[in-house]
């Protein structure tokens, strides 16, 4: 994860905080009043419990915040959050204390007080240990993995991959290096990673390998066209981060798109540049959301899958199903599925039918395509049913429900380069050009306009809204 904007992840985490707070103070008194013995069970009623709870509260959301406890996980050490725990729990005794000082509260216990602090620090600190150990492993099982391509083959560019080497547990996973050298190529930079290209090779590489994160590690004055290839890269929605010289004067371009951010990435200062929806709780909740409601939608749609299949069999000979490959989040290929509304063998008569395509792009449409199954094929792309069992695929993680849709090969090689960072999101079932009023009379320029018009202003309103016309549209068959 990285250090972006504020989120409801975040909020999460600190309810989740003030929580065990709260609580390490209830059962510390619980433990005071009714476990300890003797004089040491011995509790004043003077103060107030409630308004020591309520400072105690107060004291810790704020000392939280200010040591910074919701760092990146991905890109720290879990001994930086203990360090981050104890700091933030004796900040917020202190702010306690001064507080019952200036409220005149007195009469607390210390052993009451010092009992809490172990169990908060020990229970904050549980809590941590367990999420950050669980992010792991998910990494380690090749989950939530970024793959990074370098720019640089010297020792900035060797500094980078030491540090990713050292902390494989983060999922950053080196592609290899980019140099200006011609000499270079095929050596060896940092263990078994080499310089694979020239740098002005950069972007036909770009086009046509899964980049997540492009590092710019040498100096800009020694890069030619240093400034076209930072434009590209934004122009296709892929992360860069430029690790400092102190001499960005020769860097002239400057970014459209992509929200410009100082970053620390595993420990080492960069320029970061990043052209998509940066709110990472929000994104969060939106990959949440999208494998319930693919569950929930599957299991209240059976009989319509049933009713769908069955009528298939009946007007066509072959599956029920079509699956073909796709593209997804930067370039990642994947099997789509579909309900069949062809006939058999229809891909073969492509080719034939290639003069009659009635699209203005690489997209293939013909408005009567001799190939649909009658009846069935024409109501279930009238309604757009025929995209339901693409549920599966979100819930496989591969699409989303809303997103833009996913191209086939053929027709990303054939894109602008501009076009390209529509694969910069999570391909979806539904997007702004399916709800569009007669979307297949659109240009394809007007299609793709309208992805990244979703990418530029993604919300989590904006993806329940498209929900909500897409629904209307199946239920009136309006669109196509």
């Amino acid at each position: 994860m990285l250090k972006e904007h504020r989120s409801f992840i975040t909020d999460l985490q600190k309810t989740l905080d003030i929580v065990i707070t709260a609580g390490s103070f209830i059962a510390a008194y619980f433990v005071k009043r009714h476990l300890l013995f003797g004089t040491y069970s011995e509790l004043s009623n003077d103060p107030n419990y409630y308004i020591i709870l309520l400072l105690i509260i107060i004291a810790w959301f704020i000392s939280f915040k200010w040591n910074g406890m919701y760092m990146s996980y991905r890109e720290q050490e879990f001994w930086q959050f203990f360090t981050t725990i104890l700091k933030s729990s004796f900040m917020g005794m202190i702010l306690v204390s001064i507080a019952m000082y200036v409220l005149h509260i007195q009469s607390i216990s210390r052993l009451l007080m010092g009992i809490f602090l172990i169990l908060n620090i020990s229970l904050l600190t549980l809590s941590k240990f367990i999420v950050f150990k669980l992010l792991e492993k998910i990494r380690t099982d090749g989950l939530n993995t970024k793959n990074i391509l370098i720019v640089g083959d010297k020792e900035r560019a060797q500094q980078i991959i030491e540090v990713v080497e050292k902390h494989k547990a983060t999922g950053y996973r080196i592609l290899g290096c980019f140099g200006v050298d011609k000499e270079q190529l095929g050596k060896a930079v940092f263990n078994d990673h080499k310089v694979i290209g020239l740098v002005k090779d950069l972007e036909e590489y770009l086009k046509n390998n899964i980049v997540d994160e492009l590092i710019f590690a040498m100096s800009l004055k020694k890069m030619k066209n240093g400034d076209r290839h930072l434009a590209f890269a934004e122009s296709m929605g892929i992360k860069v981060r430029i690790i400092p010289d102190w001499e960005l004067h020769y860097l002239m371009y400057r970014p459209n798109i992509a929200a410009v951010n100082f970053e620390e990435f595993l420990g080492v200062h960069t320029m970061a540049l990043q052209s998509t929806p940066q709110n990472e709780g929000k994104m969060l909740i939106k990959h949440v959301g999208d494998f319930l409601g693919a569950l929930i939608l599957t299991i209240i749609l059976l009989p319509v899958f049933i009713g769908i299949g069955i009528a298939i069999k009946v007007f066509s000979k072959g599956p029920v199903f079509y699956k073909q490959e796709r593209l997804g989040m930067n370039g990642r290929r994947f099997m789509v599925y579909k309900f069949r509304t062809m006939i058999e063998h229809a891909d073969e008569l492509l080719k034939e039918l290639a003069e009659m395509n009635e699209a203005d792009g690489p997209a293939f449409k013909i408005k009567n395509d001799p190939r649909i199954i009658p009846w069935v094929g024409t109501f279930l792309r009238k309604t757009s049913l025929d995209e339901l069992p693409q549920l599966f695929n979100v819930l496989r993680t591969e699409m989303s429900l809303v997103g833009p849709r996913p191209p086939i090969p053929k027709e990303v090689d054939e894109y602008s380069v501009w076009q390209r960072r529509r694969l910069s999101m999570k391909p979806g079932m539904t997007c702004l050009w399916q709800i569009a009023p007669r979307r297949n009379d659109l240009s394809f320029e007007d299609w793709m306009k309208l992805d990244l018009e979703y990418i530029d202003n993604w919300s989590l309103f904006n993806d329940f809204k498209i929900l909500v016309l897409t629904a209307k549209a199946v239920l009136t068959g309006a669109g196509r």
